[in-house]
């Protein structure tokens, strides 16, 4: 077959395929095209997941008739001055958005500049463009997409069910919307209810109202600045995590990315509060010189290449790393009104409708026919002082002791008992905490283990007799090739033939320990870590793991000072909020929500 050149309508629906993948993408393009415009208000209107219908109108500068008839041209911007790709400071460049939609959908756009009488409207259809006409708008632009891919049918194949299409829409315009807090966003289509983010004051505000009041009230300041890279935003505790990534929204100059580089740090930053199962919520945005990053990698615009990404990625570790450390000590109050939610009853009657003579706990009915025929007894009744519960069905025993008054303004407060042998109650001057003792104390000893490795290294113990461990002959090579790194956290082994190691020290600070256990336990981890996986970070999986054993275990009975000096410790021990595995290590219930669940308030 001879070679040929292909047609320009071809071309551009060959063009069209890397820049429109799916009614999100238009989506995306449109909208960024209005914030280059300079708009304050911008409204998405989409129908059958945007397949039938996009329509995006922004209150932006808008276009003269010569600039419309140009704008649906390939290669026609009016974001860059000059031909410098290195100095670009708006979301588009490229010239290809428009004329690609025109290229597979019918366009339509209508437009009016300041310094023009009217408005003027220019349609294309599959490539085809027609002449500008005037028309009737008041300011900005309004952007409609007909029968997207009608020009490419088999394009259509590869598009998803509309309520599908309709979130990946919602989730362009959320990712948007969090970058640009000044500007007012509506979002509407049949496929969901209207969503209106309004000008918000700062940025915290604007991340509250796209990722919910949640996110706000657990979220950490990020503020970090080196050579002339920023970067600053707001991340939740470790406590308030999800089972993947999707939380994560990344801005490079005002631009939203999935960047590979970014995400790896972020999972550094987090790797000493959260397991590699769960992923933190955060907003990043990083700034820096336009001649640092390179945004033209990709026709999406979402990728970028950072000319010194060791400076990048160093920077957002630390900036994590030191508001982590800072805000350590909070838990997320996910935990209080989880708990709020298990104590309230899931259908409570209403007010005048509970008839006590039905309740299990009723006084005896006394030879009257029914419950319904029974006087309602007066609670002065000698009948009414107890009632039969039955037996108990599970250990209850709690130990309650006075508490010390000048511990109730500590920020823990003060012990008053212990439930089950392992929850800790105290009391503070505006409500009470829970603690999980074994999850305080694990994250307790593990902090003190990094301090130690720090300074002057994990002493050790040495062991009377040393204890062998039988283990499979591969998890007595993995345990024998890390044996140098064991030793440092105060582990001392050897290998005692093919099938069994010698336990011969161990960390002074983790008292007795189950040695065997804790040896198998660290073979098991090892068989899942990646070779590749940083020395600093397998260092501190043995470390989490050492202190897990080494902790106070539930089902201990504590004494009272005891209880009070675990409080102690936690409020001056670094991210003690968080257990080593992300689980919150306290829940703290304020008065007034207490007062809620009784109606008292």
């Amino acid at each position: 077959m001879p070679v040929r050149q292909l047609s320009e309508a071809v071309v551009n629906r060959i063009a069209a395929g890397e820049v429109v993948e799916r009614p999100a993408s238009v989506v995306k393009e449109l909208v960024e095209n209005a914030l280059d415009a300079g708009a304050r208000r911008i409204d998405v209107l989409t129908d059958g997941g945007g397949r039938r219908l996009i329509r995006v109108t922004d209150d932006g500068e808008g276009m003269t008739r010569a600039d419309l008839a140009l704008a649906v041209d390939r290669h026609a911007t009016s974001k860059l001055a000059g031909d410098d790709l290195l100095a670009i400071d708006t979301l588009g460049f490229r010239g290809e958005a428009l004329p690609s939609i025109g290229a597979v959908a019918r366009l339509a756009i209508t437009t009016r500049h300041k310094n023009e009488p009217h408005a003027w409207s220019l349609a294309v259809e599959a490539g085809e463009k027609a002449e500008p006409k005037p028309a009737a708008l008041g300011q900005g632009t309004t952007v409609e997409v007909r029968d997207l891919f009608f020009a490419t049918p088999a394009r259509l194949k590869f598009l998803k069910m509309d309520r599908t299409e309709a979130e990946a829409v919602r989730e362009v315009v959320r990712r948007l919307a969090m970058s640009r807090p000044g500007v007012a966003f509506t979002l509407a289509g049949e496929e969901r209810a209207p969503v209106t983010w309004g000008v918000a004051p700062d940025e915290l505000t604007r991340l509250g109202d796209v990722l919910g009041a949640e996110f706000r009230a657990n979220a950490v300041a990020i503020d970090a600045e080196r050579e002339g890279a920023r970067v600053a935003g707001f991340a939740g505790l470790p406590t308030l995590s999800r089972a993947n990534s999707l939380g994560q929204y990344l801005f490079v100059n005002g631009r939203p990315v999935r960047d590979k580089l970014l995400v790896g740090a972020v999972r550094a930053a987090y790797a000493d509060y959260l397991p590699r199962d769960r992923h933190p919520l955060l907003a990043l945005f990083v700034t820096l010189d336009a001649r640092e990053v390179d945004v033209n990698v990709h026709p999406a615009k979402t990728e970028v290449r950072f000319r010194d990404s060791g400076l990048v990625r160093g920077l957002i570790v630390r900036a994590l790393k030191e508001a982590l450390a800072r805000e350590g000590q909070r838990a997320a109050t996910t935990g209080g009104s989880a708990t709020i939610a298990a104590f309230r009853p899931q259908a409570m009657p209403r007010r005048g409708t509970y008839d006590w003579r039905r309740s299990p706990a009723r006084p005896p009915l006394r030879g009257y026919a029914s419950a319904a025929a029974a006087p309602a007894f007066g609670f002065a009744e000698a009948a009414q002082a107890a009632f039969d519960v039955g037996a108990p069905e599970a250990d209850t025993r709690v130990e309650t002791y006075a508490p010390q008054p000048e511990l109730i303004d500590k920020p823990l407060g003060a012990a008053r008992a212990q439930v089950h042998e392992t929850y800790i109650v105290s009391q503070t001057r505006d409500g009470l905490v829970i603690v999980d003792q074994h999850a305080a104390h694990e994250r307790i000893v593990y902090e003190r283990m990094k301090a130690a490795l720090d300074k002057t290294g994990v002493a050790r113990q040495i062991l009377l007799i040393p204890e062998i461990v039988d283990l499979d002959e591969t998890d007595v090579a993995r345990l024998s090739a890390r044996a140098e790194e064991l030793a440092r956290f105060g582990l001392l082994i050897e290998a005692f033939g093919p099938r069994a190691v010698a336990v011969r020290e161990t960390p002074s600070m983790l008292g007795e320990i189950d040695a065997a256990a804790l040896v198998r336990d660290l073979a098991e981890h090892m068989a899942e870590w990646d070779e590749a996986l940083p020395l600093e970070r397998r260092l501190m999986h043995v470390a989490a793991t050492m202190a897990c054993y080494g902790s106070v275990r539930a089902g201990r009975r504590l004494k009272p000072e005891e209880m009070n000096a675990l409080l102690r410790e936690m409020e001056d021990v670094p991210n003690s909020g968080q257990c080593n595995h992300g689980r919150p290590t306290y829940v703290e219930l304020k008065l007034t929500d207490i007062e809620r669940l009784f109606g008292r308030r």
